[in-house]
């Protein structure tokens, strides 16, 4: 796989291919690629980006696979079926996973450094990138959100940054199981929950993970976590109010950052975030521990970390009307659900949340653990709204839907509704809404959740 190479991604639109792209084109690749987003005419811009960057875009119809010498790769989401596929099998083009193309980049680098688990990796990811770049180390970051810090007029999505420098900074999937592709110098292990594999799955991916790693960085706050590092010999542990080498104390959370007392080797320092929850101050010890295994000062990472503004989707104040506040999450499983609900909930207002699933599939597994994490963070006075979960075609099992996750949360004593219809369960929100509640739109996998969200700060607008 070396530079100057051509290749065709399918789906180059999704949160894992599009930054991955943006990669392979800096990197001089000949980059082409398509999407059932473009297709559909969804997220417009995310798609003027790619073709600004020098990357050509076609129809999911097969006519952007022409030659053999094209390298194929695709997502796991991608069916065999899908006649771009057809076209790279009738052809005999080199077929790689996305998975595949981004470890090679990442294990071919100096210093990869590789973010996982269940929770955080977007936003541990973020925050390292930004540390590594405020202090001049000039890194490669590959991110499945967009960075907040890194957008310009040049580059409105983004979620990859490439530098110059020796370090390499990824998430990397456990829920495909392609974390076991990835030989990180630095493994960041921020925590082990259930989203997409049992909990024996993961505790083998993970553990394999970091056994493979030159230097661990994991959460001994953590019980899973904390039970996997018995064995592990370079090791730095952070937790927040815990025993560690890094460990947070004294938290003082605002609505919109959270500040608190960094101790680590006998000394103190006070650190303020720009991004709220107790939840990201567990982040920033995550990303001060890598940032300073990768040479970087102690107070230097804190000082940069203080800066960090957040990543697009994730607990993102996207506008307030009429006294009522607007927030896009990619809340999705049942830690980040409870992150963002205990965020919420240090202060005072009701909250109206819209929650799409990411799949039917996850509903499936997540069931129990995400009924029992929504049902008792919910206050008197909260709605939760599930329309039917994200589906962009091909085949799927929906033995468990929106509506059996609705009833299972009302047994629980929630006031939970299933509108089927995203645009209608959000019409009823905003017209639900009163001064004081905060809207909150969750899910993962749909780019679009963040228009509704947009759309309905200016619908509240217009109802004032």
């Amino acid at each position: 796989m070396t530079n100057g190479n051509s290749c065709f991604l399918v789906g180059i639109g999704g949160s894992g291919m599009m930054p991955l792209a943006m990669i392979l084109r800096a990197r001089g690749w000949t980059v082409s690629g398509s999407d059932r987003g473009l297709d559909q005419g969804r997220v417009a811009a995310k798609f003027d980006a790619l073709r600004n960057a020098g990357i050509a875009l076609y129809p999911q119809d097969g006519s952007g696979v022409t030659s053999p010498d094209q390298l194929v790769i695709a997502s796991a989401a991608v069916e065999e079926t899908v006649p771009d596929i057809v076209a790279a099998n009738r052809l005999g083009c080199p077929r790689a996973s996305r998975a595949q193309m981004l470890a090679s980049l990442f294990n071919d680098s100096t210093l990869p450094i590789g973010v996982a688990g269940t929770s955080g990796k977007s936003t541990v990811t973020g925050m390292i990138a930004f540390i590594l770049h405020q202090t001049g180390r000039d890194p490669t970051a590959m991110n499945g959100a967009v960075m907040k810090d890194f957008v310009s007029p040049d580059s409105p999505f983004a979620s990859a940054l490439v530098g110059g420098g020796e370090a390499f900074v990824s998430e990397v999937d456990e829920s495909d199981g392609s974390i076991a592709l990835y030989d990180p110098a630095i493994a960041v292990l921020n925590n082990v929950s259930l989203d997409h594999k049992s909990l024996e799955e993961l505790r083998t991916l993970f553990g394999g993970f970091a056994g493979r790693a030159q230097h661990v960085v994991a959460n001994a706050g953590d019980a899973e976590t904390a039970a996997l590092l018995a064995d592990i010999p370079n090791l730095t542990t952070f937790a927040v109010e815990g025993a560690a080498d890094l460990v947070a104390e004294a938290l003082k959370p605002e609505p919109f950052a959270i500040s608190f007392d960094l101790i680590t080797g006998g000394a103190g320092y006070h650190v303020r975030l720009s991004v709220p929850g107790r939840h990201n101050v567990s982040n920033a010890l995550a990303a001060i521990g890598a940032s300073v295994a990768a040479g970087v000062p102690l107070i230097d990472a804190i000082r940069a970390v203080e800066r960090f503004t957040g990543l697009k989707r994730r607990f993102e104040r996207v506008g307030e009307a009429n006294g009522v506040t607007v927030i896009d999450d990619f809340g999705h499983n049942p830690d980040k659900i409870a992150a963002t609900l205990d965020t919420l909930h240090a202060f005072p207002g009701r909250l109206l949340i819209l929650f799409q699933p990411h799949g039917y599939g996850p509903l499936k597994v997540m069931r129990t653990e995400l009924v029992d994490s929504i049902a008792r963070r919910m206050r008197d006075g909260d709605v939760f709204v599930l329309p039917d979960p994200a589906y962009f075609g091909g085949t799927v099992a929906r033995e468990v839907t929106s509506a059996d996750i609705v009833a299972d949360l009302r047994a629980g004593g929630v006031d939970a509704r299933h509108i089927a219809d995203r645009a209608e369960a959000a019409a009823m929100l905003v017209a639900e809404a009163r001064p004081g509640d905060r809207i909150v739109v969750m899910g993962a996998r749909d780019d679009t959740l963040s228009l509704l969200a947009q759309d309905m700060v200016e619908r509240l607008a217009w109802t004032g």
